[in-house]
């Protein structure tokens, strides 16, 4: 799975308000949102060692 920016936005929206919509942190929530996204699509249970 490949992210699109849009994705991460989205996500990082939804961690940042749960956060109480701190301010000047969009690149902490940008990469947490990333990172999160990624390790989801990694532990996908149609992700197996037989078909990566």
């Amino acid at each position: 799975m490949t992210l699109t920016d849009e994705q991460i936005r989205v996500r990082a929206h939804e961690l940042w308000e749960q956060a109480g919509k701190p301010e000047g942190r969009e690149d902490e929530f940008w990469r947490l949102a990333e990172q999160e996204l990624l390790n989801e699509d990694k532990s996908s249970p149609l992700r197996t060692p037989d078909n990566l």
